[in-house]
C-alpha cells in the first residue's frame, strides 16, 4: 500500500496525479489506485491532500458501489492523520476498528504499527494480540497475509521485554528470513552500530546485509504469471457479445477445469509466482479500446490478464488446501480445484 521509493528519486506528487487519473480510466480498480495515489502524497509530506483521497474513498462506500476493504482505508487515514497533529481523531477512528473487529489482516497490521510508531508499545500489543486471537485460533496454517500480525506482535514483545508465548513459536515457524526473530527485533541491536568494538561492528553489519538480501530477493520477484479466470456471469456476458471467443471458452466448466490444468503445468515446469486474475466484461472492454482492437479478438486474452497482474489484480496460486477455491465455489480448495 505505502511505496517506499525515496522522495529524491520519484516525484510523488506527479506520481499521485498520475494514478488519479488512471483510477478515472478504471474505475473498478480506483480503490487501489486510490489508495496508492495517496501514499505517494504521504511520501510527498501534503499529507491534507492524502486525508482528501481517504475521504473520498469513504464517501463512495455505499450501495453496490461499496469498498472492497473499508477498515483498510479507515486505518491509513487514521494512520496518516496522526502523523500531522489529528491525534484524538486517529484514536477514535483506531477504537472504532478495534471494535468492529474485521476479519482481514491489513487494518489490524496498519493501526497496530501506528500506535508503535507513537512508542504506545502496550496499546500496540494488544491490537496484535486482539488481531492474533480473532483470525489465527484454531487454523491449521495462518495465511501469509497475517504473518505481518505474527512479527509484528514479536517486535513489540521483544521492546516490552515479555517472555515468548505460543503465538511467538508461531511467528518463528513461518519466519523465512536467514536472521532469526529473535535477533531482527533485538532492541539491542542499534546500540551495536555505536560500539567502537570492531568486531561488534562487523558482526551486525554481516546481519544487516543478510537481512538487505532477503529483502532485496522478495522485492525482485517478477508480477506473477497470471492466468485469467472468468466467473459464470461474466462469461456468459462475455460470450454473448462476442461469440468468436467460444473458441476458447466452449463452456465455464471447461473453462475452470483448463485453467486449473494450465496452473498446475506451469508449477511443473517450475515456473515461479503463479496467479488468477479474474476478468469483467467492461474492464476487458476498456483495456480492448485502449489498445485500439476489437474484444473479439483472442490474442488480446492474455495481454488483458498480464495487464491486470501489473496492476496488482493478481491472487497467487495455489491457495491453501483449506482456503476457498480460487474459482468462487465457496468449498474449500482441498475439496474443489485442488482435489
Amino acid at each position: 500500500m505505502r511505496p517506499d521509493t525515496p522522495a529524491e528519486n520519484v516525484d510523488h506528487t506527479a506520481e499521485a496525479a498520475r494514478l488519479e487519473r488512471t483510477a478515472g480510466l478504471y474505475p473498478e480498480d480506483a480503490e487501489a489506485l486510490l489508495l496508492r495515489a495517496a501514499a505517494h502524497l504521504e511520501l510527498s509530506g501534503d499529507r491534507s491532500a492524502a486525508a482528501a483521497l481517504y475521504d473520498r474513498l469513504l464517501a463512495s462506500d455505499t450501495g453496490q458501489t461499496g469498498l472492497e476493504n473499508p477498515y483498510l482505508v479507515r486505518a491509513l487515514k487514521a494512520s496518516n492523520l496522526w502523523e500531522y497533529g489529528h491525534e484524538a481523531e486517529a484514536r477514535a477512528i483506531i477504537d472504532g476498528i478495534r471494535t468492529a473487529a474485521p476479519r482481514d489482516p491489513a487494518p489490524w497490521v496498519v493501526v497496530a504499527e501506528s500506535l508503535e510508531s507513537h512508542d504506545e508499545l502496550e496499546a500496540a500489543h494488544e491490537t496484535f494480540t486482539e488481531a492474533v486471537r480473532l483470525l489465527l485460533t484454531d487454523v491449521p496454517e495462518p495465511p501469509s497475509a497475517a504473518h505481518p500480525l505474527l512479527f509484528g506482535r514479536h517486535r513489540v514483545r521483544r521492546m516490552l521485554g515479555v517472555p515468548h508465548d505460543e503465538w511467538d513459536a508461531l511467528a518463528d515457524t513461518v519466519h523465512s528470513l536467514p536472521v532469526t526473530l529473535d535477533e531482527l527485533h533485538d532492541p539491542k541491536r542499534v546500540w551495536s552500530l555505536g560500539s567502537e568494538n570492531p568486531a561488534e561492528l562487523e558482526a551486525e553489519i554481516s546481519r544487516l546485509r543478510a537481512e538487505l538480501g532477503a529483502y532485496r530477493t522478495a522485492l525482485s520477484r517478477p508480477f506473477p504469471v497470471a492466468i485469467l479466470h472468468w466467473p459464470a456471469p461474466e462469461l456468459a456476458e462475455l460470450l454473448e457479445a462476442y461469440p468468436s471467443l467460444t473458441t476458447e471458452y466452449p463452456s465455464h466448466e471447461e473453462h475452470l477445469a483448463t485453467t486449473e490444468t494450465a496452473l498446475r503445468e506451469l508449477a511443473a515446469s517450475g515456473t515461479p509466482n503463479l496467479g488468477i486474475v479474474t476478468g469483467t466484461v467492461p474492464s476487458y472492454e476498456a483495456f480492448a479500446a485502449s489498445e485500439a482492437t476489437t474484444p473479439g479478438d483472442t490474442d488480446l486474452l492474455p495481454q488483458y490478464a498480464t495487464t491486470l497482474a501489473a496492476r496488482g489484480r493478481a491472487v497467487p496460486w495455489p491457495p491453501q488446501r483449506s482456503a476457498a477455491c480460487w474459482c468462487g465455489s465457496g468449498r474449500p480448495y482441498g475439496e474443489c480445484h485442488g482435489a
